[in-house]
């Protein structure tokens, strides 16, 4: 009895030290896959209960966030395909062995999550993300928004690094197009016109 309790105290450890710190910028993502409040929430509140409950599968002192948005972006799909009554789903049992031993390269880096949701930056580059195709959006917010590193991105979400490049690369284009008039009016000019 007593190694059962220790067991739960250390999983209860690790989940409140290195899980939870990151559920601001898993329902921020959440919010902009699912574009409702409710709807985050709920994939939040999934992600987590399937973390605790597979926390024997996480190696402590990896990257937890990028093990989480792992989790929330598989439950993502599993809920767009259940709405969309496509039978096949994404199988946990493939992420809950990803780990990545790297440390964060994140220190430092400037929080472009912050500024976008405390109104920095304009309803419109917001908007203009959120307009995105999702495979694209979710490229933009895991690098641009959330600091991931290609690599981290690849595992994320199970593409190639070059898919990933790519993606990145076509998305910001298309952002770049829906906001050159913003831009304009801002006195910003295309110099290459």
């Amino acid at each position: 009895m007593s190694d059962e309790i220790n067991l739960k105290r250390q999983r209860d450890k690790i989940f409140e030290q290195e899980l939870l710190p990151h559920i601001d910028a898993l329902f921020n993502f959440a919010y902009h896959l699912t574009y409702n409040e409710e709807d985050a929430n709920d994939l939040v509140q999934e992600t987590y209960m399937k973390a605790y409950r597979f926390i024997d599968k996480y190696q402590e002192g990896t990257n937890a966030k990028a093990w989480l948005f792992k989790i929330l972006k598989n439950a993502f799909i599993n809920q767009y395909r259940k709405k969309s009554k496509q039978p096949t789903k994404v199988d946990f049992e493939d992420i809950v062995s990803y780990h990545d031993s790297e440390d964060s390269k994140l220190s430092g880096e400037l929080d472009m999550r912050e500024e976008i949701f405390q109104g920095m930056m304009g309803d419109e580059v917001t908007n203009a993300i959120n307009s995105l195709p999702v495979d694209f959006r979710t490229v933009i917010l895991l690098c641009d928004i959330e600091g991931f590193t290609y690599e981290e991105i690849s595992k994320i979400i199970d593409i190639p690094i070059g898919t990933v490049r790519s993606r990145l690369h076509r998305a910001r284009n298309m952002l770049k197009t829906k906001l050159m008039a913003y831009a304009e009016k801002f006195g910003y000019k295309d110099k290459r016109s």
